[in-house]
């Protein structure tokens, strides 16, 4: 597989993945999916900044960079392959650092350009990096939940797409989101998704 398919398959998976743990952190609630919501019956307020979609897309696009660098990077200095199995330790800090430098660089691209941050970026980028880093400790399990789906389901279950990629990043997903910036239930939600659950206070 080309470098740039497997980057492309990656963005994909890590899509569908934030789509998906946004369905395990809030249940319940209606999320805000920006310029997307007239498609599901929804009010848009902003089109794009500060949506769920906004954040799919912008943070899976840095995760599946990272993801392929960091692998890279750390394949060079051990010079063969990264694998869970025969290097857990090492696949483990491969996956902080490429969580943490993905959704970091994320919230860096945010910071800069959400017209809503103007006149607080660098306080709103600090803030976020925080943010990134105690969610990105919630991740260390990532890499044995393919382990785990092989031990209950069978080897091709923990080696499939779904079982060895999808699931594993939605719980990461949700676990770096629902800690790292408190997004569980009716807590981290947006204005409009405050209004859209009629949550706002009158």
């Amino acid at each position: 597989m080309s470098l740039a398919k497997a980057v492309g398959t990656t963005f994909g998976t890590y899509m569908i993945a934030d789509y998906l743990s946004n369905y395990l952190q809030h249940p319940t609630q209606s999320m805000d999916y920006g310029f997307l919501n007239g498609l599901i019956g929804r009010e848009i307020d902003t089109k794009w900044w500060g949506t769920r979609t906004e954040h799919i897309v912008g943070v899976a696009a840095c995760l599946a960079v990272t993801d392929h660098a960091s692998q890279a990077m750390f394949e060079k200095v051990m010079k063969k392959p990264l694998c869970f199995a025969k290097s857990p330790a090492t696949f483990v800090a491969h996956t902080f650092f490429f969580i943490f430098t993905g959704v970091t660089a994320y919230c860096g691209i945010d910071a800069a350009l959400n017209p809503a941050h103007e006149g607080k970026r660098m306080e709103a980028f600090k803030g976020e990096t925080y943010n990134s880093y105690v969610g990105t400790n919630t991740a260390w399990f990532e890499p044995y939940v393919p382990v785990a789906v092989a031990k209950v389901a069978g080897t091709a279950a923990g080696n499939s797409w779904i079982g060895g990629s999808l699931l594993p990043a939605t719980l990461a997903y949700a676990t770096v989101k629902g800690v790292g910036w408190t997004d569980w239930g009716n807590k981290g939600l947006n204005d409009h998704e405050m209004k859209l659950n009629g949550l706002l206070k009158k």
